[in-house]
């Protein structure tokens, strides 16, 4: 078994919607002028930097955009959708770690891979993503090595995989699956709910699962998911002081479970709050580097280019390489579009452990497989879109055609 990282494609109506309350970057550059091809060939860009560090690469497509058919069951259209059109154009599935929760095979009482689509009901433009990822999801794992369910009911909010890390001696050992859950954040929304945490760990067939709350204060701030100030990868936990309501008694939980387990806490008068969520320091990918890959064994951080950035951030992560720590490498990466929607390196991607073998191959990618995608993108993808334009487009046939493209360039029709 090996983690697999399948990211999200930028889909051609990427916009600046501004729709993601709680999101600061969202906010800020609501009503901007997008550039739905860069976007999407800085997301293709980060596989193959992926590739090159000898890892194995997936893709998640983008959903039909325009959403017609929800804006049927809302007694609407674009010429009449109002504030419902925004939500009907979002782009936002491509932020593939809000696509499900995913419960190795090793950690499951049945020994098979569980996928939980998420509901994000939270935001009405995600609250209507998940039949189209549920599709995706019952393709690409249609193997009997996987157990693919429906989302939690509303109205408990699942935003997925940004609020679940699991840690483990290696990724095919047994693990420890962290739930993090919210309860307020000033005038921000909790988006995890802890009801919908804990049944997706009974269904998944978890024995131990923990689940620990996120900081106030870290809401507050602008960490709208756990994966803001949070990252694990095998025995790593990396994250800031504040992350946690309670830090101790969730490391204490931690190290019960995982003796092994180390804990790389950034400290809050190194690194503030605002500094880690702006640079997103934290939503980056800590990834394990094959040891016959260009960079030998080891742990690396794939962080937004933002991060070098931001001094204090940059500082401390440099000490953090020049110690004697797990995590040995630091790989800026290209997400400017992503990011000035609020979603960095880890946003993009959901991480699954299993076989590649059992995985439909049309989800996954090599070099020249991304060669093909970047023409379709080039092609059919939008340079730039306004918010004039986008209330001028009507349902869109350039951007459904677009990823249609898209789609039979991977011979997945039954997807359109």
């Amino acid at each position: 078994m090996i983690e697999i990282n399948f990211d999200g494609i930028v889909g051609p109506t990427h916009n600046y919607g501004g729709l993601s309350l709680g999101n600061l970057a969202s906010k800020k550059n609501a009503g901007q002028t997008s550039r739905p091809r860069a976007a999407a060939l800085q997301g293709l860009a980060k596989m193959r930097a992926n590739l090159a560090l000898g890892l194995t690469q997936g893709i998640l497509l983008p959903h039909r955009r325009p959403d017609g058919a929800w804006l049927d069951t809302l007694a609407t259209d674009a010429a009449s959708a109002g504030p419902l059109w925004a939500a009907a154009t979002s782009a936002s599935a491509m932020w593939a770690a809000n696509a499900a929760t995913v419960s190795p095979a090793p950690d499951a009482a049945d020994g098979r891979c569980h996928l939980s689509v998420a509901n994000l009901v939270t935001m009405p433009h995600r609250s209507h993503e998940w039949p189209g990822t549920l599709a995706q999801l019952e393709i690409a794992f249609a193997n009997d090595a996987f157990a693919v369910h429906g989302p939690v009911p509303a109205p408990f909010g699942d935003e997925g995989a940004a609020n679940h890390m699991r840690l483990c001696d290696h990724h095919g050992a047994s693990g420890v699956e962290v739930f993090v859950y919210g309860e307020a954040g000033g005038p921000f929304p909790a988006r995890q709910h802890l009801q919908a945490s804990a049944a997706i760990a009974r269904r998944h067939g978890l024995a131990d699962a923990l689940f620990v709350r996120q900081s106030n204060e870290a809401i507050a701030a602008g960490a709208f998911h756990n994966d803001v100030v949070a990252v694990a990868n095998e025995r790593v936990l990396f994250a800031h002081e504040q992350a946690f309501a309670d830090k101790h008694r969730f490391f204490a939980d931690l190290r019960a479970r995982l003796p092994s387990v180390e804990i790389v806490e950034v400290p809050a008068d190194a690194v503030s709050l605002e500094d880690a969520i702006a640079s997103y320091l934290f939503n980056a990918q800590l990834v394990t580097l094959p040891a016959n890959g260009p960079y030998g064994a080891g742990m690396a951080l794939i962080l937004p280019s933002e991060a070098q950035g931001v001094g204090r951030v940059w500082a401390w992560l440099e000490a953090l390489i020049a110690g004697n720590g797990p995590i040995r490498r630091l790989i800026p990466v290209d997400v400017r579009e992503s990011m000035a929607n609020g979603g960095g390196p880890a946003c993009l991607r959901l991480r699954v452990v299993c076989d590649p073998a059992t995985v439909d191959p049309r989800f996954l990618v090599d070099d020249a497989k991304l060669d093909r995608l970047a023409a379709v993108i080039e092609a059919h993808w939008p340079e730039h879109v306004s918010p004039e334009e986008i209330a001028t487009l009507g349902p869109w046939p350039e951007a459904v055609a677009a990823r249609v493209a898209l789609l039979d360039a991977l011979d997945l029709a039954e997807l359109i």
